[in-house]
């Protein structure tokens, strides 16, 4: 059997007498679309927060790529493969497309901000840099600097910065949010383009983009897991139904 890329093993968070991520645990296959939904207030946020490295669980553990990381932060889960793509922008506004690539090779290869005018010139990292935004349709923008870029370009930007990285999982934490409609299509194709290529587990509102992509998707209530399963058992589940998909169990 394929190991998990993933797996969150019993993981308990509370705030006061709050618990935030109850008893949660679930697993991302290697090359497996993975949706994480739930009403706001579910308990998304710190759930990412504690696969990332930035927050810190109070039991249980984050198991990446068969190591058990949940003592390591951001930065070293970060070199060993995992990505994470923000809610709000973290693209650098007066740099270039390409220079926004190239620091995050460097960050992810652990060179210092003021090695970042060297690996421009490097041809290896150049070239890295290069497909990750050809890979997101943003090529011909390489030179523009990220601050004129349209919303939906940014957030293209932020997966190229993602994928620049050659990560072994992407999380996505809501990829869609701020963009319109023609955008989250576009966006949502490009994800889908990458299915095969990386693991991926994608906190995402909306629900097209989540049934269009998704293997398995995890519903997240008051904390703690209500179901995981298919597209299909999630639109039949009664207490999906009524506690977060309403109207769109039935689109």
């Amino acid at each position: 059997m394929t190991e998990p890329i993933l797996v969150l093993d019993d993981l308990v968070k509370r705030y006061g007498a709050l618990p935030v991520s109850d008893h949660v645990s679930l697993e991302v296959g290697p090359r497996e679309i993975h949706a994480l939904i739930g009403p706001n207030g579910a308990g998304k946020s710190t759930l990412v927060g504690e696969i990332a490295g930035s927050i810190v669980p109070d039991s249980g553990r984050v198991v990446f790529a068969g190591r058990d990381v949940t003592a390591l932060g951001p930065t070293r889960r970060a070199r060993l493969g995992l990505a994470r793509v923000f809610q709000t922008s973290h693209v650098v506004g007066p740099m270039t497309a390409l220079e926004n690539c190239l620091l995050a090779a460097a960050a992810t290869d652990g060179t210092a901000y003021r090695f970042l005018a060297a690996m421009t010139a490097e041809r290896r990292t150049r070239e890295r840099a290069m497909v990750a935004l050809e890979r997101v349709g943003l090529a011909d923008r390489a030179g523009i600097v990220a601050a004129s870029l349209a919303h939906g370009e940014k957030r293209a930007l932020e997966l190229a910065m993602g994928l620049v990285q050659e990560p072994r999982l992407l999380l996505l934490d809501e990829p869609m949010a701020g963009t319109g409609r023609a955008e989250t299509e576009r966006l949502t194709e490009l994800l889908a383009g990458l299915e095969g290529q990386v693991a991926m587990l994608i906190v995402e509102h909306d629900m097209a983009t989540v049934f269009r992509l998704a293997h398995r998707i995890t519903v997240l209530i008051a904390g703690a897991v209500a179901i995981s399963g298919t597209a299909e058992e999630i639109r039949a589940d009664a207490t999906v139904r009524s506690a977060y998909l309403g109207e769109e169990a039935g689109a």
